[in-house]
């Protein structure tokens, strides 16, 4: 085990994976979402020889979907229009394309909005994307294993992947795909409302949502895009109580431009290499936008487009200032909500139904199932008290708690080969996407696709950015695997 610590920024590999004298290399994916569907989906694309066998493991019963949009929820939507969602990184629009050829929005008239952008159901997306998996599965390019990993462990120069069913697998190169770690309440409310009829601490959970009655009153702990979608799926159900939606600032998630914009500005040029000043540039570009007729939207899209590469001339401590100090205003931009879900806040908030609170949970306590709370204002003294009927946390991902949320992650922390990212974004790793841990260093056969190298690569969260991320990770390992067939076929004679 090499003892060295390697930089992120360093691309070269300490050691190349060596492969077992099977006939073909065997990778595994760990995550049948979006990430992990995307990167099986290229790898399976690109022409090498020998082919590896790939495995993707997964529960659900369907690749592609993952927890975003594995999801019955009618009012859950994609939030970008479907033109820019795609598997395919050179045709941006072939969601769209398949949409129309399989007529699979209609019955859904609110999908179409009158501007003529297409904002789907999420559920959608996920048949799109199982629907590009599917022949790969058929033909055997592509093997699904139903199973969730257990463990994950290095024995010699492979690694072994034991199933929640007890099945072994082993295999020359891992990619850890598997999806956020679930939201975490504020202080003490997990354990106070721990076995609580109406306390829902995950509401991406299928069903989460169908406790809370008509007219319960509920508090919902954030106010980002998790936030909005419990807001209009509780009034899709019928839900007439009161809302309080409260977060530490406040910031509500915004909507798109009423007119498409093409994206403003140029960041890279001269780039900033410091927080301050980025943001500084994103103000003044935002103004000469104003001044031209226009809005925000296509700013922030422009600093969107170039975020992988503004994130890397910044040094370490100018980009946990950005995750400490600017990320929820980046976040309430940047992520926006569907027109519908953005509608149904608008006459909730019109209607005196919800309320958007900046502020905190000073104290609560539980009598008779009314969960007594006293709320703290930002920036004042003073303190609200209120009772509610149901609670939702909608904090988003508990990126801190990654390494605990799975036992094959906190297994491999354990044993140095995972670590946090300095930014608190997600898994260390290289701009290989590699993955480097405090004991093992950088090591080659162990890789991370999606949202969670996000501290590595900066704007990783959109769909176009997850899959261009998939298919990076996928033309890695493609040329991991090139590049190591002369010395395996050498071993295996």
């Amino acid at each position: 085990m090499n003892q060295l610590i390697v930089n992120p920024m360093t691309l070269s590999a300490i050691s190349e994976p060596a492969f077992s004298k099977s006939k073909r290399p065997v990778v595994a994916v760990i995550g049948g979402g979006v990430s992990g569907a995307a990167t099986a989906f290229h790898l399976a694309q690109a022409s090498q020889s020998p082919m590896p066998e790939i495995i993707v493991f997964e529960p659900r019963e369907g690749l592609g979907r993952g927890l975003a949009y594995d999801t019955a929820e009618p009012a859950h939507r994609i939030n970008v229009p479907a033109a820019r969602m795609s598997l395919l990184t050179d045709e941006p629009d072939h969601f769209l394309r398949w949409i129309e050829e399989q007529a699979a929005t209609s019955g859904d008239a609110d999908a179409l909005r009158p501007d003529g952008n297409l904002f789907p159901r999420r559920s959608v997306f996920g048949d799109y994307v199982n629907a590009m998996l599917q022949p790969l599965v058929a033909s055997g390019a592509v093997l699904h294993s139903r199973s969730a990993v257990a463990h994950l462990l290095r024995e010699g120069q492979r690694w072994c992947l034991i199933g929640d069913d007890g099945a072994r697998t082993m295999a020359d190169i891992v990619v850890i795909a598997t999806s956020h770690p679930p939201p975490v309440a504020p202080g003490q409310l997990q354990a106070l409302l721990k076995g609580h009829p109406r306390f829902v601490p995950d509401p991406t959970r299928a069903g989460a949502l169908e406790a809370i009655r008509p007219s319960d009153r509920v508090l919902v702990v954030g106010n980002g895009l998790t936030s909005a979608d419990v807001i209009a799926s509780l009034a899709l159900r019928g839900h007439k109580g009161p809302i309080t939606a409260i977060s530490r600032r406040g910031l509500r998630s915004r909507g798109h431009a009423l007119v498409p914009q093409d994206p403003a500005g140029d960041f890279l040029t001269n780039p900033a290499f410091t927080a301050r000043a980025l943001l500084k540039n994103i103000r003044g570009t935002i103004r000469q936008a104003t001044a031209d007729g226009l809005t925000w939207h296509g700013v922030i899209d422009q600093v969107r487009a170039q975020g992988q590469a503004l994130w890397q001339v910044l040094p370490l401590v100018e980009r946990q200032r950005i995750v400490r100090h600017l990320r929820p205003y980046w976040d309430v931009h940047r992520f926006r909500v569907a027109p519908q879900v953005e509608a149904a806040l608008d006459e909730a908030i019109a209607e005196g139904r919800l309320e958007i609170l900046a502020g905190s949970i000073a104290a609560s306590h539980v009598e008779n199932d009314a969960v007594h709370c006293r709320l703290r204002l930002r920036r004042s003294h003073e303190t609200v008290d209120k009772i509610y009927d149901a609670v939702v946390v909608t904090t988003g991902p508990g990126h801190g708690g990654i390494l605990a949320s799975q036992p094959f992650l906190a297994e491999l922390s354990e044993s140095g080969y995972l670590e946090l990212d300095p930014t608190g974004l997600g898994l260390f790793c290289t701009r290989n996407s590699e993955a480097i841990g405090p004991a093992a260093g950088v090591s080659p056969s162990l890789l991370i696709a999606g949202p969670l190298a996000r501290g590595t690569f900066g704007e990783l969260m959109g769909l176009p950015q997850v899959t261009e991320h998939a298919a990076f990770v996928a033309s890695v390992v493609a040329g991991r695997l090139q590049a190591q067939a002369p010395k395996a076929a050498q071993n295996r004679l």
